[in-house]
């Protein structure tokens, strides 16, 4: 298990402030964080995106992806997600969260 301490002395530093997971049907819990690797003075920001195991324990997966990746696929999900929508005949203002 890795520790704040730990996380900071290999130049990794994970933010936690909004660390309020998705959890889906099937179980698996989908964080996301940001994450800053490298020296304080030059850090390189990535977006986290860390998918856990599912309930039958199966392994997750995780990516750390630059702003603009973070971007892409934040519009590829919406553009599926309103495709799914249209193609199951329900509206996003039916849909229940």
């Amino acid at each position: 298990m890795t520790t704040a301490q730990s996380e900071r002395l290999h130049g990794i530093e994970v933010g936690r402030a909004q660390e309020i997971p998705l959890v889906t049907r099937c179980g698996r819990r989908i964080e996301v964080r940001c994450l800053r690797l490298g020296h304080p003075d030059r850090p390189v920001s990535r977006i986290a995106l860390n998918v856990g195991e599912d309930q039958g324990g199966e392994p997750g997966v995780w990516a750390a992806l630059t702003p603009d990746e973070a971007r892409g696929l934040a519009h590829l999900l919406l553009q599926r997600a309103g495709a799914s929508e249209r193609s199951a005949g329900s509206s996003p203002r039916n849909s229940a969260p």
